[in-house]
């Protein structure tokens, strides 16, 4: 008895366990079938979720990388500028302490420039370098030949020094050099007589050429955009430039003013100039009045992101509603099967020959829009069109030809019908429909018009017509519903403005008018 006891006890086990295998869970969903269709969704949305995650993250890598990017190049245009600017100030400094030495100014012209000019004359981008007086006047300059005449006093970088006894080293805004008529950058510093008063100037032209050469070198995509600007908001050089953009202000930005209160940053935020939604990061220059920005386009930092993401989302929205209708497929009934496909049966809602929408179609929109004409009190416009002799034309031409023909009449249709609520349909044979919801009688009549000259435009040759060509006679009506009793009375009225448009003798427009009234019982 006993060796026979743990066999009892084995079998006791394994009569528990099948509730937990397949069979077993199979048999308690059949008792429950929705519970596969939920357990399948809610897998597929947290997997849906888990995939839309890592996209996010991807996204803010490729952001994090842009701007890290951005900040490089902004290092670079920084360094570069901000080691040029040394070397012409340096060069400054050299003709301010020669001006300021009487001795120097007392010998031969040929021998005081080349001592006085010998730096600056090798700098890269200076189109000149002078000494002006105290009335603006040039007393030397690093060019051979006779000193430019006039007085320069009037200039922005000759009054920022005679006002100030110790402005340093100024930068004017961009300006049209009188001598040559490029744009440019004067660079000045103050001379002084022996007891401290305003003696003049030392002053570097600096061809505007020299920033944006800097900018070409650099590349940050086709809606990218790199300037320099002044930290008063004054454009001095932008990649892309155009001629319009010389000397702008984008001081009314309100992302601007980020620019000017802080040292360095960035943020994203729509370009003043051009529309475009970019990734801005900026950074003062050293010693300058000048800001360097280097703002890629968000369209093409993302653009590769958002083609990966486009695929992984695909493939995720395909493998999760793949995994939600099967599993949807396990808890529905064979019947429910059954109605899922017939509902994916149904009839197309276009016409296979013109590509318009059929009458199926146009009857479902004629109905929501007479209701919400009705609920609105807007006015609701038909067209009806008939091409003229169609009967004649297949006759004479064929019925390849007459499909040709039709397929010609439906694309002036089309392109003469442009709003996007407006519904040309092909109503049956050489039939055609046009839906214009919150259209006046005048509106309506001159669609009608414009869809007949189209058509008549076409000269698709008729010789059983009088008039040469396929030409459409069009009945139009208006009303306000609850107007003529429901929408086929509106479509019913415009179809005898159609015979109207016949009996006139054809290729016309027949338009008609109806104003809201009671529906009659």
């Amino acid at each position: 008895m006993s060796s026979a006891s743990p066999p009892v006890t084995g079998l006791r086990k394994r009569r528990i366990r099948p509730r937990w295998t397949a069979v077993g869970m199979a048999s308690a969903l059949s008792r429950h079938p929705m519970l596969a269709g939920i357990a399948g969704t809610v897998v597929a949305v947290l997997m849906a979720s888990l995939s839309i995650g890592t996209l996010y993250q991807g996204r803010q890598g490729v952001l994090d990388h842009a701007h890290e990017t951005s900040a490089n190049l902004v290092a670079i245009i920084g360094n570069d500028l901000a080691r040029n600017v040394e070397i012409y100030n340096l060069s400054l400094n050299a003709i301010v302490e020669g001006a300021q030495n009487p001795a120097l100014m007392a010998i031969s012209p040929a021998l005081r420039r080349q001592i006085l000019f010998d730096r600056a004359i090798s700098a890269a981008y200076i189109t000149g370098a002078y000494v002006l007086d105290a009335h603006g006047k040039v007393t030397a300059a690093s060019k051979d030949g006779p000193l430019p005449a006039g007085s320069f006093a009037d200039r922005e970088y000759f009054h920022a020094q005679q006002r100030s006894p110790s402005p340093g080293l100024y930068f004017s805004h961009p300006f049209a050099s009188r001598l040559r008529g490029t744009p440019t950058i004067g660079m000045s510093r103050r001379v002084n007589a022996p007891d401290g008063s305003f003696a003049g100037i030392a002053l570097l032209a600096m061809n505007v050429a020299y920033f944006n050469s800097l900018l070409d070198k650099l590349n940050v995509g086709a809606e990218g955009s790199i300037f320099i600007v002044h930290q008063d908001g004054t454009i001095i050089a932008r990649k892309p430039f155009h001629d319009d953009m010389a000397g702008q202000s984008v001081a009314s930005s309100p992302t601007f003013a980020r620019m000017v209160n802080a040292a360095s940053g960035s943020y994203t935020a729509t370009s003043p100039l051009d529309g475009v939604r970019r990734l801005y990061t900026f950074s003062h220059v050293p010693g300058t009045p000048f800001i360097a920005v280097v703002a890629p386009a968000e369209e093409d930092v993302l653009g590769s992101w958002r083609e990966r993401s486009r695929i992984v989302g695909a493939l995720t929205l395909l493998s999760g509603l793949s995994f939600i209708a099967v599993s949807w497929l396990l808890a529905l009934s064979l019947r429910e099967r059954a109605s899922a496909q017939e509902e994916l049966v149904r009839l197309a809602g276009t016409d296979a020959l013109t590509g318009l929408p059929n009458r199926r179609a146009f009857d479902e929109r004629m109905d929501d829009e007479w209701r919400r004409g009705r609920r609105a009190g807007t006015p609701l416009s038909v067209l009806f069109i008939d091409v003229d002799y169609f009967k004649a034309y297949n006759d004479a031409y064929g019925h390849a030809l007459g499909d040709d023909a039709l397929a010609t009449v439906a694309h002036s249709i089309a392109t003469a019908v442009r709003r996007p609520g407006d519904v040309p349909a092909r109503y049956g044979g050489e039939e055609f429909v046009v839906l214009l919801p919150d259209t006046p009688l005048e509106g309506a009549r001159h669609i009608a018009e414009a869809i007949r000259q189209r058509v008549q435009a076409s000269a698709i040759p008729h010789r059983a017509s009088a008039l040469g060509t396929v030409t459409v006679s069009i009945g139009c009506a208006t009303a306000s519903p609850p107007g003529l009793g429901g929408a086929y009375g509106l479509l019913g009225a415009a179809d005898q403005q159609l015979y109207k448009a016949k009996a006139a003798g054809r290729d016309c427009v027949r338009p008609q008018a109806h104003a809201a009234a009671a529906v009659s019982s």
